[in-house]
């Protein structure tokens, strides 16, 4: 692939008429700035994308998101009973249990070069605008914010205002070097990004996006990017590889099954990853590519539980003739990872893509 290289309290408005206090983020520090980021969550064009982008219903299994539900449960509900277009979401839940696992993973070796690239930018009164697709709870603006100088103006994007509460009330107070960090959310579908709904960016986020995003999806968000010139960190997007230790000898099969799973119904899955790196650099950006595994070990065990209830459950709905002995297998599973004995890499990709400015970046 040409050019990729691996490697102060205020109120705020929930919507019409509600009321939500800013709060920092996790882990803010004592010596965290006392001002609350401004956050204005009311309803915008459609811009962004749906953590549960590329789902069948809600009561099918959500390949990758966990944690899959018990008989009589349901991992993801609709927002709106009755309304049968209503995607299912991702239990906040679920995205609150990896965002240890996340921020471990994600590939810090991209930071210096998306910092470079940042730090040539022109210069501009309200400092870097970042626009982060699919937010869900808003855990890649905790993990990068506070890990990225200047004032920073964040726009979340997600088709759940439910999760837009989330990211807004729990964004980071600071940057890196104590700039202020303001935010908004607009509700809205990736496939409807622009250029224009672009201009004036500087970055665009999105973490364990990619891969349930169809390959017209993905080059939608390239077309956006590159045409507003500004450069993209698209984390977290499978690889297709999964390790566990001790092994078994349904690993691969399960590992097969799921990967088929997350290419259902024109989503790319494990290939996500590969035809964004084509995409962007199709359209002249500089691509770099680094690992960002999760490693899990015993001091995940909730984690790894409910990650292999949700890769084993994905596999069987795939594979029905699985049942039998993928129940046995998750069973053992459970029981070793219980006991501390079981270790798992999922292996995921970081891709940094930095187009050429154009006069409307930021």
């Amino acid at each position: 692939m040409s050019g990729v290289r691996e490697e102060e309290a205020v109120p705020v408005r929930s919507g019409p008429g509600g009321l939500i206090p800013a709060q920092p983020g996790p882990g803010a520090g004592e010596s965290a700035r006392k001002e609350e980021p401004a956050v204005d969550t009311e309803g915008a064009e459609p811009l962004g994308s749906g953590s549960g982008a590329g789902t069948d219903g809600v009561d099918s299994v959500i390949a990758g998101a966990g944690p899959v539900a018990r008989p009589g449960e349901r991992a993801t509900v609709r927002l709106r009973d009755g309304d049968p277009e209503e995607a299912p979401r991702y239990a906040p839940e679920w995205l609150q249990l990896r965002e240890g696992a996340d921020a471990a993973a994600r590939a810090r070796e991209l930071l210096d070069p998306l910092r470079i690239r940042l730090a040539n930018l022109p210069g501009r009164a309200g400092g870097h605008v970042v626009h982060d697709l699919g937010c869900g709870t808003g855990s890649m603006g905790r993990w990068l914010a506070p890990r990225l100088d200047g004032a920073q103006h964040w726009v979340l994007h997600d088709r759940d205002p439910y999760l837009l509460h989330f990211a807004a009330v729990a964004s980071p107070r600071s940057a890196a070097d104590g700039s202020r960090v303001t935010v908004e959310t607009r509700r809205g579908d990736v496939a409807r990004l622009t250029p224009d709904a672009l201009a004036g960016a500087s970055l665009v986020t999105a973490s364990a996006l990619l891969d349930v995003l169809t390959r017209e999806q993905i080059e939608t968000l390239a077309d956006a990017c590159t045409g507003a010139g500004c450069a993209a960190l698209l984390t977290l997007s499978v690889a297709g590889r999964v390790e566990l230790t001790p092994g078994d000898p349904l690993d691969a099969e399960i590992a097969e099954a799921f990967n088929a799973h997350q290419r259902r119904s024109g989503l790319l899955g494990p290939d996500a990853v590969t035809m964004a790196c084509e995409a962007f650099a199709e359209r002249g950006a500089t691509v770099r590519l680094h690992p960002s595994p999760w490693r899990l070990g015993a001091e995940e065990a909730a984690l790894t539980e409910q990650w292999l209830r949700g890769w084993v459950g994905a596999a069987v709905e795939q594979r029905p003739e699985l049942r039998d002995r993928a129940e046995r297998y998750l069973h053992d599973r459970l029981a070793a990872c219980a006991a501390g004995t079981l270790r798992v890499t999922v292996h995921h990709s970081d891709l940094l893509a930095l187009p050429r400015p154009t006069d409307g970046a930021a």
